[in-house]
């Protein structure tokens, strides 16, 4: 038996099928006797309108994507349970694309997404956290605004007017490295994140700025770069620990980074926090899982991906957009944090 469609509807209500469409959806005033009369062919022929054909009457498709860099940071998919949520309360639903981090793959999944007639993409990671994105990539981005509309998360493309949602990343690198002065620490290092990318320097600037608010001098053999993981933590931490004049605080640019410094510390025979303190970024659910019980800097995760969505759906609504959303970071004080020792001056 041949489907029936909303033409089929039409015919035998005798109007014509955007009428049908406005009852199917709503959108629009109709009769009170006409909608019975199209209501009543649609229970007689149990008509269920599928995705292809709603997003061909309403010129949207529902579905929205979100691309991220490292699905296996625990902070992007809090960022993603965010969205996700805002986003099943406005009737969108998702694609997941994971870059891994690579500016091919990305350009790969804005060509396919472009293709699917998404209605919005949500980004985050990857080349919007360059300090400099080059020409090529940057254009891509803002030449595929003009036919779907992008929200940046925690990123930016300079001069290009996209809308994002963000943190301020180095306030919250303020707030941690205070954290640290306050406990009496005037050794404090930073560890990880890689000189390219945004989130790293701008959690830099802040440490230094509160470094040099409190008369503390700034030397350069304190931060230390090298990635973003675990691994990366503990390999950089183990290189910290083995300087001659050893710092009695460290400020790392994540959680996993964090995680990586506590291991490499115990590994070396020393107490968190009696011998050294560890600050971590983001505030994942790892921070709670870890012994001691990591200090951090919250991004709102959750809160970012619900506004990525809600400032997404305006644009794709064609509604006011408020544009940039900043974010306060919020300092998490846990266990792995204590006072100086006395004899650190």
């Amino acid at each position: 038996m041949t489907p029936i469609t909303i033409y089929d509807i039409a015919k035998e209500a005798g109007v014509s099928s955007a009428t049908v469409s406005r009852v199917l959806n709503n959108t629009a005033p109709v009769k009170a006797s006409t909608r019975a009369k199209i209501n009543a062919i649609i229970e007689k022929h149990q008509f269920q309108p599928n995705a292809l054909a709603r997003s061909l009457l309403k010129r949207e498709t529902g579905t929205i994507a979100i691309i991220m860099p490292d699905i296996t940071n625990p902070f992007f998919p809090e960022v993603f349970r965010g969205a996700e949520n805002e986003a099943r309360k406005k009737g969108h639903t998702f694609f997941l694309c994971n870059s891994a981090g690579d500016y091919s793959r990305e350009s790969e999944y804005l060509s396919v997404l472009r293709e699917k007639r998404v209605d919005g993409i949500i980004f985050l990671g990857g080349r919007i956290n360059l300090a400099q994105c080059p020409p090529e990539l940057a254009q891509e981005m803002i030449e595929l605004s003009r036919h779907v509309p992008i929200v940046l998360v925690n990123g930016n493309i300079p001069k290009s007017g996209l809308p994002r949602v963000f943190t301020d990343e180095a306030k919250g690198a303020e707030l941690a490295t205070q954290h640290l002065i306050d406990l009496g620490h005037r050794n404090v290092a930073f560890l990880g994140g890689l000189e390219p990318f945004s989130t790293t320097t701008a959690k830099v600037k802040g440490f230094r700025a509160t470094l040099r608010r409190n008369g503390i001098p700034y030397r350069p053999n304190s931060v230390l770069y090298g990635g973003f993981s675990i691994t990366d933590g503990k390999t950089l931490m183990s290189r910290l620990l083995g300087m001659e004049d050893r710092p009695s605080a460290v400020f790392c640019v994540n959680d996993f980074t964090a995680i990586g410094a506590i291991k490499a510390a115990m590994e070396h025979g020393l107490r968190i926090p009696e011998d050294i303190s560890i600050v971590g970024f983001d505030d994942t659910l790892l921070a709670n899982a870890v012994v001691p019980e990591l200090t951090t800097v919250t991004q709102n995760a959750n809160e970012l991906g619900a506004l990525s969505v809600e400032l997404l759906h305006r644009l794709i609504t064609k509604d006011k957009a408020r544009k940039p959303i900043a974010l306060e970071p919020r300092l998490i004080v846990r266990k792995s944090t204590g006072p100086a020792n006395r004899s650190e001056g």
